[in-house]
């Protein structure tokens, strides 16, 4: 199990479970990837991600959360680095439609600026479109078994290459949302596995894209539909300076 935390970046996709032995197990614990939050919310939990310290950028379909936890490697385990948080305010889109999913990004602020430490990191946002066919690491958590109001037990991931603009309209059907990031492939077999929502999309260094909606599950090469960071960056620094 050591080896995927080394080789985590340069793997196609990847997924790290439970360990067996004491030492695997304390090491684990001690891996996250730092700017990855975890929302935890009901029905269903999503996705956060930290792009300063007192702030969150998640999907606007998310619901707002009971608890915020961060430096997490496993959410059904509370380990001794990470943090617990609540939030004094969310930010929807103000054009965020529910129905077609689009514009759908929601802004969290933390109650207090979360400690940065080597488990908990902020990332930068995209100020530029990405150019074509572009590599994207996008990470989340899962389930070994999904059961209802349970947290998932699983961190995932994959590199997908972004697809051009004229195949992302096709891949949309009917829903035709703007400002959308695609990657993967309209595989004959949909993945049943379940993902926790608002992944991100981490695209040379920057968020490019935070995971809107999906035919499958995405770390397994399903498509994904992703808003596109650049077009709202001018938005997410007037909330972070304007609050």
């Amino acid at each position: 199990m050591k080896c995927c935390v080394f080789f985590m970046l340069m793997s196609t996709a990847g997924v790290i479970l439970a360990a067996d032995s004491n030492t695997e197990k304390r090491n684990e614990v001690d891996f996250t990837i730092p700017y990855m939050v975890y929302l935890q919310s009901f029905p269903e939990p999503c996705v956060g991600t930290l792009i300063h310290p007192q702030w969150v950028l998640t999907a606007a379909h998310c619901p707002s959360p009971v608890k915020i936890r961060l430096g997490i490697y496993q959410p059904n385990i509370k380990n001794k680095h990470e943090q617990t948080q609540s939030y004094s305010m969310t930010v929807p889109y103000p054009d965020f439609n529910s129905e077609y999913l689009s514009n759908d990004l929601m802004m969290i602020k933390l109650s207090e600026a979360a400690k940065v430490t080597t488990q908990v990191g902020t990332i930068a946002i995209a100020m530029e479109p990405l150019s074509l066919n572009e590599s994207c690491f996008i990470p989340t958590w899962t389930w070994s078994k999904y059961k209802n109001l349970s947290d998932p037990d699983i961190l995932t991931w994959i590199n997908q290459y972004t697809r051009p603009y004229d195949e992302c309209q096709n891949m949309q059907d009917e829903r035709m949302a703007a400002n959308v990031l695609c990657v993967g492939q309209p595989l004959k077999t949909l993945s049943d596995a379940k993902e926790v929502s608002a992944a991100p999309a981490i695209c040379g260094g920057r968020v490019h894209g935070i995971l809107s909606w999906a035919k499958g599950s995405v770390t397994l090469g399903n498509e994904g539909f992703f808003t596109e960071i650049s077009s709202y960056s001018r938005w997410i620094m007037s909330i972070i300076e304007s609050y």
